[in-house]
């Protein structure tokens, strides 16, 4: 695992335990309990998830509001929740507000999907403690999942592909300001979004690569997978040549940091996945003004394309990262019923 990945798991280790600190103690058993089962970006997420909760029952379920803090929660009070608690809870999840140091309010809204893993997150609280015969009642295993409406998939077509390339490399429609910077930064610019959609992969993995990871005897790159697997996934000669291009370039640039990053920014360090979005924000909206394109859209218009070309399922999933291939279908599931209309037409039964 590169040093980069190493620190950003160092970082969202120690976060995880600040957080913990702020909530009862026996959460800190469940965290335990998972450990081994989880990856520390889930169990960060828990740790925000739960903690919406409790503020929630500490303030607005009546028998737990005389509690001086969350911290002073017990698995007794775990226990007197009931399933009405908890829906009640999901509702207030569709809006709410929350007030820092009596300074300033922010607002937050939830839609069905960040109400599911909310849930999905207290279900597993719960089955834990219950599991372990800590509590005696689990009212999670009663409260449905909240329905999710798949989104159609967002992706760029072939032309647009093309036209987003050109627009990097020309630069021609940026602003006047834009243009300056695109003078430093063009063949990175180029080499970034080439490798995500030439490759498939996810945002932060790009950002993690360093220039060692790549070999172009084979024209692959070493990657670690959001669980710390690491894998190698492989690109095209037309990405090589845009790639080689930038190296090139990179190698006469000062690199400030010493685990030697691919991508640099413009201050010498490891590019990061905010200023990603944002140049694939600002490029994208040369080209369509119709859709939202970001990192992971492009991860999008490179499954399509895989799958158009292959039709196997299985080689998509395998290439994209997908732990569960059912995560792939689900994603391509319209484009694999075109495929059966299609072949419906093939099949003649008289002779025309």
């Amino acid at each position: 695992m590169s040093s980069y990945q190493e620190n950003k798991k160092k970082y969202i280790t120690l976060k995880t335990r600040e957080l913990l600190n702020e909530l009862p103690p026996f959460v800190f058993d469940l965290f335990r309990g998972i450990e081994h089962t989880s990856s520390v970006n889930t169990r960060l997420a828990y740790a925000y998830d739960l903690r919406i909760f409790f503020e929630y029952i500490h303030k607005h379920v009546a028998r737990f509001t005389h509690l001086s803090s969350i911290t002073e929660i017990t698995l007794e009070n775990l226990d007197d929740i009931d399933p009405r608690d908890i829906e009640m809870y999901l509702e207030y999840l569709s809006y709410y507000e929350k007030t820092f140091d009596d300074q300033h309010t922010s607002y937050y809204q939830n839609g069905q999907n960040g109400k599911a893993r909310k849930l999905a997150s207290l279900k597993t609280l719960y089955h834990y403690f219950y599991r372990q015969e800590r509590i005696k009642r689990n009212p999670t295993s009663i409260v449905d999942m909240p329905k999710i409406y798949e989104k159609p998939i967002v992706r760029l077509e072939i032309d647009e592909v093309a036209k987003l390339l050109d627009a990097i490399e020309s630069g021609e429609d940026l602003t006047e300001k834009q243009k300056i910077y695109h003078h430093f930064t063009q063949k990175r610019d180029l080499a970034l979004i080439a490798m995500l959609l030439g490759t498939g992969i996810r945002v932060s993995e790009c950002v993690g690569l360093n220039l060692e990871d790549i070999d172009f005897n084979y024209n692959g790159i070493k990657i670690t997978r959001k669980g710390g697997n690491e894998t190698i996934v492989y690109f095209s000669t037309e990405v090589e040549e845009i790639l080689r291009a930038y190296i090139e370039e990179r190698n006469t640039k000062e690199c400030k940091t010493m685990d030697n990053p691919l991508f640099l920014s413009m201050q010498g360090k490891r590019i990061s996945v905010r200023s990603v979005q944002l140049l694939v924000k600002k490029y994208s909206a040369l080209v369509t003004s119709l859709k939202t394109i970001t990192p992971h859209k492009l991860r999008s218009t490179y499954g399509t394309q895989l799958y158009q070309e292959t039709g196997d399922i299985y080689l998509v999933a395998d290439v994209l990262g997908h732990k569960d291939v059912n995560t792939t279908k689900k994603h391509y599931a319209k484009m694999d019923d075109e495929r059966k209309r299609r072949a419906a037409s093939i099949i003649k039964l008289r002779e025309l």
